[in-house]
């Protein structure tokens, strides 16, 4: 049995948000094989493929506790730390950009920290959903709860079927293959018309500082 775990927070609220990345991804892969959530008995929704031995998984504890919801999975259905995948956003991953490990820290990520606490174990695999676009800004915690811009979204949408098209590649090729293909990948979203001259001017204004910055420099060379 191999369980996807789609990290995100629940509640209307929450659902158009970065943080809630995960939950896109796995809301993808139970509409292409055609399945449905339901209640657990737990903190969590799931929805079950038995033909394919899969588990879809979206705790309902809270992103910064979503630990405690992969325990009762794990408990309840035996399930080996290398058969866990976790989705989760990463906000210093570019939007276009996908990272799958086998193991790792938390990277800073509060549900991922959780699932760490609560395993007390980091060596199961994850899929990384890069979510910083052209908005982002420091501090994360209010960044990742916010949604993308209409700009973004489109591209966005793109990004959540590369991530489910990547999960499928774990069930049917595994996941060193998986890596192999994916990690490599980082898309780049078309640029309108409207960013385009924006970078122009920006491009503008860099080399005009350097211009006045080489003058001053050649002022204070033929004085001294």
């Amino acid at each position: 049995m191999v369980v996807f775990v789609g990290l995100g927070n629940i509640g209307d609220e929450y659902s158009s948000t970065k943080h809630n990345a995960g939950f896109w991804v796995v809301n993808e892969l139970a509409k292409r094989m055609n399945i449905s959530f339901k209640p657990g008995k737990g903190d969590y929704v799931f929805a079950e493929n038995r033909n394919k031995n899969i588990i879809l998984i979206k705790p309902t504890t809270g992103m910064n506790r979503s630990g405690l919801a992969v325990r009762q999975v794990l408990d309840k259905w035996n399930i080996e730390l290398k058969n866990l995948y976790l989705i989760v956003d990463d906000v210093d991953l570019n939007l276009g950009t996908l990272r799958i490990r086998p193991r790792g820290g938390d990277g800073c990520h509060r549900g991922m920290e959780s699932v760490i606490y609560q395993l007390n174990e980091n060596k199961f695999p994850r899929i990384r959903f890069g979510i910083k676009a052209g908005d982002h800004k420091r501090p994360a915690e209010k960044y990742v709860l916010k949604s993308f811009r209409k700009q973004d979204q489109q591209f966005t949408e793109e990004m959540v079927q590369q991530a489910a098209d990547a999960a499928m590649s774990i069930m049917n090729n595994g996941i060193n293959i998986t890596m192999n293909k994916y990690n490599r990948i980082e898309k780049t979203e078309e640029r309108s018309e409207e960013h385009t001259s924006e970078l122009q001017s920006h491009s503008f204004i860099s080399y005009a500082v350097f211009c006045l910055k080489k003058k001053k420099y050649l002022y204070n060379t033929l004085m001294n």
